[in-house]
């Protein structure tokens, strides 16, 4: 295969396999269906663009050839044929022929499905993980890491959570603009864990994917925008928490793509237009009893406010995060906290608070616990527990890029 032909095929795969889900579920209305011939799909392409070159509208050709494959699925299986008559109506377009969508909908296909994914009578957890799973491209160990829990576990839970659906026989339907608000806590919840997935990938040899930090933040903007003058604080909280997050992107790897941890960072390349941005929607958000959102962006406007490391407010990011804990107390939440406290309070306390975290709590087995601790042990000097917990932490981690940094850290404790 060609080079060319390999890398678009790679590129469409990454950045547009939500997209092109979400529209063959349109198109099908089965979730299993479009999946695997979405996949059928980028098989053949491998073979097709070799020999015929890369289609002018990639994503289109994905989505006709998918369609096609499940119109010949559903010829084989005779007892679908009114199933076909229906879809025999629907035409896939090219991206120049863009849908017209009633302004009472959601008008776009992904965000739309995932409304529809977040149906409330699926629990909340299962809700979030069908949806990242099945619109957003996730892996299954990549929802897993987000909720803390193994592959299997996680595994089991979609699995049930497709066949409640089937059995129940629940409909998907787009809620009207006036009905979101009882699916907003999922649909945020997607969109703020597709977004830390991009800032924090699980595997590769990247820490960074932007094109999911990028999707997510448009979706975030979407429904903010969709909701108008009614948008909850909390929407206007998650987009701004995005904003401020993403705008610190290019800082956070050096020229050859290893990470730089905040207080080293070049804080010149921090994006100061989408800090901007963000700042006002933050005020709003915390204008009134703040939410877990709401205090998640008032602490990343600490850190973008200090332009040196030195100037950053430990005192006040120690407030928020116990609010932040009283809100939504949270394993994670606590380990961020300690991490505050060490920095405002000396790196003794918070590894105190950390060593007390790691017998109660699930974090046993997340690499960043012991990453935090061995940092402890480093400012503290007691190197040769450093390099314990970095070990610990190597053995957790999936991603090379934080594989390479905790590397270069051990090997700094143990000269």
């Amino acid at each position: 295969m060609s080079t060319a032909a390999a890398l678009a095929v790679e590129k469409v795969y990454r950045t547009e396999w939500g997209r092109i889900v979400a529209t063959l579920i349109r198109l099908l209305g089965d979730f299993d269906m479009a999946e695997e011939c979405a996949q059928e799909a980028f098989t053949a392409a491998v073979d097709q663009w070799e020999e015929t070159g890369v289609p002018e509208n990639p994503r289109a050709w994905i989505i006709q050839t998918a369609r096609n494959k499940a119109i010949d699925r559903i010829r084989r299986q005779m007892r679908y044929t009114e199933k076909l008559a229906l879809m025999g109506n629907a035409v896939v377009g090219t991206e120049a022929q863009q849908p017209i969508y009633d302004t009472t909908e959601i008008p776009d296909d992904q965000l739309r499905l995932i409304f529809t994914c977040c149906h409330p009578a699926l629990a909340l957890e299962a809700q979030v993980a069908l949806t990242l799973r099945t619109l957003c491209g996730l892996e299954t160990e990549e929802i897993a890491r987000a909720f803390l829990t193994s592959t299997t576990t996680m595994a089991q839970r979609l699995v049930r959570a497709k066949r409640k659906i089937r059995d129940a026989k629940i409909p998907y339907v787009v809620p009207e603009t006036k009905d979101m608000a009882a699916r907003l806590e999922a649909v945020q919840t997607v969109i703020y864990l597709v977004f830390n997935e991009g800032y924090a990938a699980t595997r590769g040899n990247s820490l960074l994917r932007a094109d999911l930090c990028s999707e997510a933040i448009r979706l975030g903007r979407l429904v903010m925008n969709l909701m108008g003058p009614l948008a909850p604080r909390e929407v206007m909280a998650l987009v701004a928490l995005m904003l401020l997050h993403d705008a610190r992107r290019e800082a956070r790897l050096d020229a050859a793509g290893e990470i730089v941890v905040l207080e080293e960072q070049d804080r010149s390349l921090w994006k100061r237009e989408q800090i901007a941005e963000a700042m006002p929607l933050v005020e709003e958000a915390m204008s009134g009893e703040a939410g877990p959102l709401a205090l998640q962006a008032a602490i990343a406007a600490v850190h973008c406010r200090a332009t040196r490391p030195e100037e950053t407010d430990w005192k006040e990011i120690v407030r928020l995060y116990e609010e932040l804990a009283r809100a939504q107390p949270s394993p994670v939440v606590a380990l961020n906290h300690a991490v505050a406290v060490a920095m405002a309070e000396g790196p003794e306390r918070g590894l105190e608070l950390m060593k007390e975290l790691g017998a109660s709590s699930d974090l046993e087995n997340y690499h960043l616990l012991h990453a935090a601790q061995a940092d402890m042990y480093r400012r503290l000097g007691r190197f040769e527990e450093a390099a314990g917990e970095y070990g610990k932490a190597l053995a957790l981690v999936t991603n090379e890029s934080e594989r390479r940094y905790l590397e270069k850290r051990k090997k700094e404790v143990t000269k």
